[in-house]
């Protein structure tokens, strides 16, 4: 294969680009974490602080695992954090009822998956946009999980469900943060080693193409959605876990973050582009910003306006990455 010259122009400028590409996340978590060190060293820079970091990136980075497969497929999901609220509202109800911990949880999930399900037929059997159904998906779950929930929190008695959050000793990892490790790994193995990431990258890079060299791009679609709501679910037991019983009102606005963390990671919103390495760092990105903040004292309204600046950037960033790559 020839390698262009890394000596003319063009090559630098591709060589600078791929950089940026590859390790823009990682150099823009670098930059936030400087930035909160320098300001607030004595209570940023603490193992027991990391430890709540990777605590409140849990819930973010397992829902943006399963947002990164319908990125890359080309589609969206604006209705995450209903599907995470409606989640631990049915936990929280299933554990009332004297359902096992475990099948509790599976319950959760299962449900956030036949939601996920719901949108993934509108959108390919009724080839409705993507957008649109899940825009209205978001409403309607979240008024079902007020519903059942009679407009109130649930709180159930404590099981080991309640610990899965809990920092260990000495600022030790909780046993949902290590979940999502794990979690992170099977998805990217399964990106980049089987056949059904091959067609997600395929359908996402131009879905006329993809069927035309046989790829099942509705049942692809159909499944990233199911998954997506799935990886929600979990999050769902996750952020239930966090709360210690089920609320409906969680998780407002989530799926922005959840969004705006697999843009920051390398993920283009036209499809056919993302790493779960990029999203992960993106989901750490979004909670350092948090967390700096709150050390710094900012006042909430603040934080958010910091926040949808992020968000704002990383529609710039995508855009940006688009036209250099069709420059």
């Amino acid at each position: 294969m020839n390698l262009p010259d890394p000596s003319t122009p063009a090559a630098r400028v591709n060589w600078l680009r791929r950089v940026i590409t590859v390790f823009g996340p990682l150099i823009g978590l670098a930059a936030v974490c400087a930035l909160f060190a320098g300001l607030r060293f004595e209570t940023f820079v603490t193992q027991d602080n990391f430890a709540i970091i990777l605590q409140q990136t849990a819930v973010i980075a397992v829902a943006a695992l399963g947002m990164t497969l319908i990125i890359i497929a080309g589609g969206i999901d604006l209705s995450v954090g209903s599907i995470i609220a409606l989640g631990t509202v049915v936990i929280a109800l299933l554990l009332q009822k004297g359902w096992p911990p475990l099948l509790a949880a599976l319950g959760g999930i299962g449900a956030c998956a036949l939601c996920g399900a719901c949108s993934g037929l509108l959108i390919t059997r009724l080839r409705l946009l993507p957008f649109v159904v899940t825009l209205g998906m978001m409403g309607a779950l979240r008024g079902a999980a007020k519903g059942l929930a009679h407009e109130q929190p649930i709180y159930p008695d404590e099981t080991w469900l309640n610990n899965l959050l809990h920092l260990g000793r000495h600022g030790g990892l909780p046993t949902g943060v290590w979940l999502v490790i794990a979690l992170a790994i099977l998805v990217a193995l399964a990106l980049h080693y089987t056949r059904f990431g091959r067609h997600v990258f395929a359908v996402g890079s131009n879905e006329l193409t993809a069927r035309l060299c046989g790829v099942p791009v509705q049942r692809v679609k159909l499944f990233v959605y199911i998954l997506g709501a799935a990886f929600a679910g979990i999050g769902a037991v996750l952020q239930f876990a966090y709360l210690t019983g089920g609320d409906p009102t969680t998780a407002g606005g989530l799926e922005l973050n959840v969004i705006a963390a697999v843009v920051i990671g390398g993920a283009s919103l036209s499809g056919g582009q993302g790493t779960i390495t990029g999203t992960l760092v993106g989901a750490l990105i979004m909670s350092v910003v948090a967390n700096g903040c709150t050390k710094l004292g900012l006042a909430n309204w603040v934080q958010e306006i910091v926040t949808g600046g992020i968000i704002v950037a990383a529609v710039l960033l995508d855009y940006l990455r688009r036209r250099n790559a069709r420059g």
